[in-house]
């Protein structure tokens, strides 16, 4: 199966403001994409804009597929544009993905706002595992996917900057108090997390705190998404990592801030 395909645009919504829920149909058939895979979509035929945008995979429907991204230059403005119908050519799906065999008695799942795509994605794999998804937005007009959450039976744990939903504050404050309250069983859960960089660093150091295991997925700037153009490497603790080839999912110990 060739990693490069055309897919039919079924349906492209604005959830809220500047935020936008695409579902793709594929038009040859594509390997089934794992929570923390990502595509490189081409928003247009032109050579403008010349370069793919990197969509982390959201929901996967029986060969269908859901991606959820934020309108935030000229390329996804160009994206949220499109119409049902209109064809893309996309590239992927890309990157190694959240591991999936976990031994851990309890998952925690961090969602920090766009990061709940990838996070929907996992939660629905780990339902019957009955994990903890803690989930931090600027403000409730940005939670996503709520509703679909709670149907998921997830029932989220909410933090806003603004406290206009949940707890005000940041969403790793939250946590940070919740395990305060259990730290006789925090030894046994498995982190998975994705978000901004200010929320990665400081669930890092929670983590290092408490013996917390787990996985971060990187949200990185991308040219080609294969791997050649190295301009997305991170800094770990084995070297120099391509967030696009060998992540963009790392464990939470190897990531150097």
């Amino acid at each position: 199966m060739s990693r490069l395909f055309k897919a039919s645009i079924i349906e492209n919504i604005q959830l809220v403001k500047n935020h936008y829920l695409i579902t793709l149909h594929p038009l040859e058939k594509i390997k089934k994409p794992k929570p923390g895979n990502f595509f490189m979509v081409a928003v247009d035929h032109n050579l403008y804009p010349l370069l793919r945008r990197p969509i982390s995979i959201h929901r996967w429907l029986n060969g269908d597929f859901q991606l959820l991204y934020r309108v935030a230059g000229k390329g996804t403005s160009i994206l949220s544009r499109k119409k049902p119908g209109d064809i893309l050519e996309i590239l992927g799906p890309l990157g190694n993905g959240f591991p999936l065999k976990i031994n851990s008695a309890h998952i925690i799942l961090v969602a920090g706002g766009l990061g709940v795509a990838p996070m929907f994605a996992l939660a629905e794999l780990l339902k019957k595992r009955n994990p903890a998804l803690y989930y931090g937005a600027r403000t409730k007009k940005e939670l996503l996917r709520i509703d679909e959450l709670n149907a998921l039976g997830l029932d989220p744990i909410i933090a806003t900057d603004d406290g206009s939903s949940g707890e005000k504050g940041n969403i790793v404050n939250v946590l940070k108090r919740h395990i305060a309250r259990h730290l006789s069983s925090i030894s046994d859960n498995m982190l998975f997390a994705c978000g901004p960089e200010p929320m990665l660093k400081a669930l890092s150091l929670l983590a290092e705190k408490h013996g917390l295991r787990g996985y971060m997925a990187l949200e990185q700037h991308m040219a080609c998404g294969l791997g050649t153009c190295l301009g997305c490497v991170v800094k770990t603790t084995k070297g120099y990592r391509r967030v696009c080839k060998e992540g963009p999912v790392f464990p939470i110990e190897e990531i150097v801030w």
